[in-house]
């Protein structure tokens, strides 16, 4: 069983050079990250695996019977007015067969102002996409290995334009109970356009993240490292705007060294007292970070930090993720125990 996953992963790799980042492909909304908790600890967390429903919508191998019956809700107040958020559940038939996640994913981009070539008012329109995700996942014989899958059937409508597609994600957990040990790789979005919005088929935005985290056995914290767009390299760019002139007018563009490639796919999260009723969290996203860095100015871009409660079988979280100075986000969560 081992070999046959392992296959099917190298064959999943091996497309690796078509995989598409940011503004390059359609649904990129399927990559947004909708749970304050993994907002906090710097987005696309990969290893919990405990009650955190929402876990199952980024790394179906996470996918438990911890899960069983709860219900979680997240909403995003995003830039410019967009708001965003999902739901899920899971439901554990029993122990043989485990537990059944399902998810939804949306986006809503507001009210536009439409205009035609001439200038006139033709009216207003709106935007919106929507991702319906179905997941399980089992234990691969008797190791610490866990496979896991997403179907997830997408919808978008801008404007008068309408698209729908198809997609999955594949996840491979390892979990060292010893040391408190966890390692993932997710393969999401793999799929494509059943109806394309104008005739012209676009790539889904693939994506390929590893992660690590570990509980420390005495101090109260969990540490999470990921590493995402692993299917991008390099996924840096020089920033225009950091461009040097010498004293004879020679333009120099930006230098992005090995490091600093390297740097740009790793995101590092901290959460405190992860397995009480109170949690801290904190994150930082160099790639964010990076990119949205203004010279000379500090504003913190890349920080995210957060905190979740638990109120009886109710559990509320809160995070506020940096993006510049001018541009923050917050991100609201509720999940509840309906046994």
């Amino acid at each position: 069983m081992i070999r046959k996953i392992s296959f099917l992963f190298c064959l999943f790799f091996s497309f690796l050079t078509m995989a598409q980042v940011g503004g390059e492909s359609t649904y990129q909304f399927l990559n947004l990250v909708s749970s304050p908790r993994q907002a906090a600890l710097g987005g696309k967390v990969l290893t919990n695996v405990d009650y955190d429903v929402t876990q199952g919508l980024f790394n179906p191998a996470t996918i438990n019977a911890n899960m069983d019956n709860q219900l979680a809700v997240n909403y995003v107040s995003y830039l410019g007015g967009i708001s965003y958020g999902s739901a899920a559940y899971a439901y554990t038939v029993d122990r043989r067969t485990q537990t059944f996640h399902a998810g939804i994913t949306y986006v809503n981009y507001g009210d536009f102002d439409g205009y035609d070539e001439n200038g006139n008012k033709t009216g207003t329109f709106t935007g919106n996409e929507a991702a319906l995700s179905l997941g399980y996942a089992l234990q691969i014989g008797y190791t610490d290995f866990y496979f896991g899958g997403n179907l997830k059937l997408i919808t978008s409508k801008l404007e008068q334009y309408s698209s729908f597609g198809v997609a999955a994600d594949l996840g491979l957990l390892y979990i060292n109970d010893d040391i408190n040990f966890n390692a993932a790789l997710a393969i999401r979005n793999l799929g494509t356009q059943i109806t394309t919005y104008a005739g012209q088929n676009e790539p889904l935005p693939f994506e390929v993240d590893f992660g690590m985290s570990q509980r420390l056995e005495n101090v109260p914290i969990r540490w999470h490292i990921t590493l995402e767009n692993l299917q991008e390299w390099p996924i840096a760019r020089p920033n225009p705007a950091r461009t040097t002139s010498d004293l004879s007018g020679n333009q120099s563009t930006e230098k992005i060294g090995f490091l600093g490639q390297v740097i740009r796919h790793t995101i590092l999260g901290a959460e405190l007292f992860p397995e009480k009723g109170f949690n801290i969290r904190l994150g930082y996203n160099f790639r964010r970070g990076e990119e949205l860095r203004i010279n000379e100015q500090r504003n913190f871009s890349g920080i995210s930090a957060g905190f979740s409660i638990k109120l009886n079988k109710m559990r509320f979280s809160y995070t506020h993720a940096k993006y510049t100075s001018a541009a923050n986000s917050n991100f609201f969560g509720l999940q509840i125990d309906l046994k």
